[in-house]
């Protein structure tokens, strides 16, 4: 891909995820009870392909709930919980089975690697060991952090009976706190006025967690050397 389409790829992203009130609105007029599957397939491969983990995913659980407490909106928040909580949990079990079959050789495929930010996967990888199976759980909050960590739980071998449990658990979690937040509190006439800004905020907190671990380990580089 050349440096100038990737360039309007990513712009394309941000703006999708920045905007992502008025393209939702825009998928609902054109594709109708369609929606649900476009719904289904962001989640799903953001989730479930370890190349994808720039996709919208805290930001549209929670605007495609917001457009579901609109009267006369053919998105219901029951079965939008259903559609979100299914490719959640599907698409980390496709992400495991990657891992356990590939591995995380995969970064330094010539072609694949180039896909993969190398930082963020040894980042997630971190995060994995020190926490263990709970980072499956932990990493559903926390944007590409949640992309790697079920490929890497797979890498390392993690029992799948265990994994299941804390993917099921943690998409659980996920899906509703995002579903609810977006139903009960995306209407309200503030929020619809700052819209933008409280999607960038939404994508702020979720990757606080990150950029506080990444802070904290180049501390611990700075005070090691020192030392």
């Amino acid at each position: 891909m050349k440096v100038g389409k990737l360039m309007d790829f990513i712009w394309f992203i941000i703006d999708f995820i920045i905007h992502i009130d008025q393209h939702l609105l825009q998928i609902i007029n054109q594709f109708g009870s369609w929606t649900y599957l476009i719904l289904f397939a962001i989640i799903f491969v953001e989730t479930g392909l370890v190349i994808f983990p720039f996709l919208p995913g805290d930001s549209l659980l929670f605007v495609a709930s917001a457009l579901a407490a609109l009267d006369h909106s053919i998105l219901t928040i029951g079965l939008l919980f259903v559609i979100f909580l299914a490719a959640a949990v599907i698409g980390d079990t496709v992400n495991y089975e990657l891992g356990k079959k590939i591995g995380l050789s995969v970064t330094e495929h010539r072609v694949f690697g180039k896909f993969l930010d190398k930082e963020k996967v040894a980042t997630a990888e971190v995060f994995f060991d020190k926490h263990g199976g709970k980072t499956i759980i932990i990493a559903r909050f926390m944007p590409f952090i949640r992309t790697f960590a079920p490929f890497i739980a797979g890498a390392s071998n993690m029992h799948y009976g265990q994994f299941i449990r804390y993917n099921f658990f943690g998409g659980f979690l996920w899906v509703s706190i995002c579903c609810i937040a977006g139903y009960f509190f995306g209407n309200i006439p503030f929020i619809k006025e700052h819209f933008s800004l409280i999607v960038l905020a939404v994508i702020f907190i979720s990757i606080l967690p990150m950029i506080i671990a990444f802070i904290r380990s180049k501390l611990t580089k700075n005070t090691t050397k020192a030392s």
